[in-house]
């Protein structure tokens, strides 16, 4: 292909909406262009990047016995009613209405949609498994859309659903899919990992993200140094800190602490260590009462100074589903203080507590007074608090794992300690079990005749984010890298004065028919730019090889290969680039 057939429109200067880098170089290359917030059209060279993606993706998903289907992108609301997820998933899915004042959405997903087909014509065990896939366009009606391509509101993602007989089967269609992702993934050319993660909005009981590895990531990973243990950090779980709980030495003293309202501050007054702090954190939960009236539930979470709370954690403590941070004049009336110096010592009127796992076993703490300018030394677990109640169990103390891990933590495996690092989520697996067949009355007959649900398993990639996420994984201040699998082009020719010079035409065909005849996609810049335009252009668009042909290389016999990362160069015979080419390809 020559580069006069494209459209390649490069600008040195980014967008000033532009916050991250991959948005900055995908602009500048003329990969994408905005048309609204989050919405984005896909220029031609960014449309080869998705097409290579999509290709690599369909070629996995086939061999794995995956059916590839096309679902529409707009799906009667009848459906997303039918499984509770119409008001469930809340104002990101976009709802609209019809010229017949139907009601239809635009789909963030399709577990409505193919659990309607299955439960149409997979009725019968013989009939299984199955596993149905597609590569489509999705909206989600997002807040605050930023970052580009990496939190736009329409996108493309590859979505594939599974249908079994029982959750043995489920589970190993889940395996299946597991290991072809980790397929997809090493073809990419991507640094990733996988890791145990919440179900969220899709539910179900089992989820693996799968996290390309960036300084820029949104997401916190975190793996042990010994052992292949990996979680999201909101699934990772926080042994306690404390095996075991000391003896009190200290007497409950309320001690003054003038104008010290966080525990860093505390701490530092006191000349204590932050971790013998406690902090205090007030929700609220409501349920319709028996008259008809809200009633309020209050709850206080305890963890220590040094430690954040974890939101999905809490979320999934019983009581606490669908908790809210309470108001002001809930925390007044129930402890009597502005937030700052609240504890679980002398409240005006109770609430129901959760200690985390390593505040359970604190001894001698410091805690709000809930008196401003005040708080308590020496605090102790069944002297001045009532003894918690064992994990897991409903009291009115109890102790549950709640807080985010920290590096350094011990690895819940028993094998190593905890270590971070930032991650973009681009790729998610999950079982879901009997959630939308039930919901939606999915059944088949199975071999003794009875009928069950269909055990569904959902599996998702973000196309057009890998891009974001390839970019911010591979750039450098000139642009772009591209691994050589997704690139636009694998080689870019750039000849010098092609249109003055005969020999440089001739080895420049001769060098387009070989990388042609071997199968490498390339592509030939005729444009008649000087070699600097040219260069620039090629580095800032990423193509993994340049090669560049002169009057003077060929005289000396000579041209040159130049690798995009690191922009190393070596001179060749033009006898030798070809099979040069074709050694370096598979390594970047």
């Amino acid at each position: 292909m020559k580069a006069t057939a494209l459209h390649l429109p490069t600008f040195k200067e980014a967008p000033a909406d532009a916050e991250v880098i991959s948005h900055k170089l995908m602009t500048r290359a003329g990969m994408i262009r905005k048309l609204a917030g989050g919405i984005y059209t896909y220029m031609p060279l960014g449309l080869r990047v998705i097409r290579r993606i999509e290709a690599i993706i369909r070629e996995e998903m086939d061999a794995a016995g995956a059916i590839e289907l096309l679902m529409p992108v707009v799906q009667p609301a009848e459906l997303w009613m039918e499984s509770g997820r119409w008001e469930e998933y809340g104002p990101e899915l976009m709802r609209v209405k019809d010229r017949h004042e139907r009601e239809f959405v635009i789909q963030p997903t399709s577990e409505e949609v193919i659990t309607d087909l299955a439960r149409q014509d997979l009725r019968s065990y013989r009939q299984l498994p199955k596993n149905f896939y597609h590569i489509q366009t999705k909206f989600r009606d997002e807040r605050r859309p930023r970052f580009g391509i990496m939190r736009g509101r329409e996108f493309t993602m590859k979505d594939a659903y599974s249908f079994d007989r029982n959750p043995e089967a489920a589970l190993a269609s889940y395996q299946k899919m597991f290991d072809t992702y980790i397929r997809i993934f090493d073809r990419l050319g991507l640094d990733y990992r996988a890791v145990a993660a919440d179900t969220g909005s899709i539910g179900g009981s089992a989820s693996h993200e799968f996290q390309v590895i960036a300084d820029t990531g949104e997401d916190a990973l975190i793996y042990s140094t010994g052992s292949d243990y990996a979680a999201n950090i909101e699934l990772a779980e926080a042994v306690p800190l404390l095996a075991t709980r000391m003896a009190p030495t200290q007497p409950l003293t309320k001690t003054a602490t003038p104008g010290q309202a966080r525990c860093e501050d505390v701490a530092a007054y006191l000349k204590l260590p932050l971790d013998r702090t406690l902090k205090s954190i007030v929700l609220s939960t409501e349920k319709p009462g028996a008259d008809g009236q809200t009633e309020v539930t209050v709850w206080l979470l305890l963890l220590r100074g040094d430690h954040e709370m974890n939101e999905v954690k809490v979320g999934k403590v019983p009581g606490l589903k669908g908790f809210r941070f309470a108001t002001e004049a809930e925390i007044l009336e129930h402890f009597g203080s502005k937030p700052g110096y609240l504890g679980p010592v002398g409240m005006k009127k109770p609430v129901r507590i959760v200690a985390d796992r390593t505040v359970a076993n604190m001894s001698d703490f410091v805690c709000g007074a809930n008196e401003a300018d005040y708080h308590y030394t020496g605090v102790n677990w069944g002297r001045d608090l009532p003894e918690p109640a064992a994990e897991g169990e409903i009291a009115d103390v109890m102790v549950a794992d709640i807080r985010n891990v920290q590096a350094g933590d011990p690895s819940p495996d028993g094998k190593g300690t905890l270590a971070i690092q930032r991650g973009i989520e681009v790729g998610h697996v999950f079982f879901l079990g009997t959630k939308y067949s039930e919901a939606m009355n999915a059944t088949f007959v199975d071999e003794d005749g009875q009928s069950k649900p269909l055990q569904m398993g959902c599996y998702g990639i973000g196309v057009t984010r890998l891009l974001g996420a390839a970019i911010e994984q591979n750039h450098d201040e000139k642009g772009i890298i591209w691994p050589a699998a997704i690139a636009p082009f694998e080689v870019v020719v750039c000849p010098m004065g092609l249109e003055r010079s005969e020999s440089v035409r001739e080895a420049v065909d001769s060098l387009a028919a070989q990388l042609e005849a071997a199968g490498i996609r390339h592509v030939v810049d005729d444009r008649n730019e000087r070699p600097g335009v040219m260069f620039a252009d090629w580095e800032l668009i990423g193509v993994p090889l340049r090669i560049t042909v002169g009057d003077r290389g060929l005289k000396e016999g000579l041209l040159e290969l130049t690798v995009r990362r690191g922009l190393e160069t070596r001179k060749l015979p033009p006898a030798e680039v070809l099979a040069e080419v074709q050694k370096l390809l598979p390594t970047l």
